[in-house]
C-alpha cells in the first residue's frame, strides 16, 4: 500500500483510465456532494463544491490515507497552511480520496490537519475529474484550483508531492486566483 502513494507520474498515468478526461483550465468545475471529514470528525452534511462559491478552492486528489507519498503531501499542506493556504482565509483545501470518511477523520485528527477531507467512496467525483483509476480503486494524485467564479484556474496532473517546486507553483497559482 505504501507504494501506491509513492508511485507518481507515468506509472499512475498508465494505470487504468487511459482516456480519462480532465477538466480544462477555464472550464466550469464539476460540482459534487461528498461525505466530509475534519480533525473533529465526520461532518453531518455533505461537502459541495458550490458551498464555496466566491472563494478559491484547491481540490487535491490523492490515492490513499496514511501512505508515504500522501502523508508527505498532507503534512506539507498542514505545515505550510498559514503561508500557502493563507490560514484558510479565501482559500479552501479539500483533500479527496476513495477512503471512507471515518478513515479520513481519524487521519486528520492524528495529524492535526486543518483542512477538509472528502470521501469519494463511489468514485463518481474522481471519474468526473479524470482522476479515478478503476483497476486499483484509487484517485491519481491530481490537483485543481477552482477560482471564485467556479472555473478551473490551474491544474497539476499529476501533482508531484515530493518536489518542493510543486508547492511553489501552487502558491503562484493561488496568488493569481485570489487576486482576481
Amino acid at each position: 500500500m505504501l507504494l501506491v502513494c509513492a508511485a507518481t507520474g507515468s506509472a499512475l498515468a498508465q494505470a487504468g483510465n487511459k482516456e480519462a478526461t480532465l477538466p480544462d483550465v477555464g472550464a466550469r468545475a464539476p460540482d459534487f456532494a461528498l461525505r466530509g471529514a475534519t480533525r473533529y470528525g465526520v461532518l453531518a452534511k455533505p461537502v459541495h463544491l458550490s458551498d464555496f462559491k466566491g472563494q478559491t478552492v484547491v481540490l487535491a486528489f490523492f490515492p490513499r490515507a496514511r501512505t508515504s507519498g500522501c502523508t508527505i503531501q498532507m503534512r506539507t499542506y498542514r505545515d505550510q497552511y498559514a503561508t500557502l493556504l493563507k490560514d484558510g482565509r479565501q482559500i479552501v483545501l479539500i483533500a479527496i480520496s476513495t477512503d471512507p470518511a471515518d478513515t479520513l477523520a481519524a487521519w486528520a485528527r492524528d495529524e492535526q490537519f486543518q483542512f477538509l477531507m472528502a470521501s469519494d467512496s463511489s468514485s463518481a467525483v474522481g471519474t468526473q475529474y479524470g482522476t479515478y483509476v478503476a483497476q486499483h480503486n484509487y484517485e491519481k494524485r491530481n490537483l485543481f484550483v477552482v477560482a471564485p467564479d467556479g472555473t478551473i484556474a490551474y491544474r497539476a496532473t499529476p501533482f508531484m508531492e515530493i518536489d518542493p517546486t510543486s508547492y511553489v507553483q501552487l502558491g503562484t497559482a493561488l496568488e493569481k486566483t485570489v487576486a482576481r
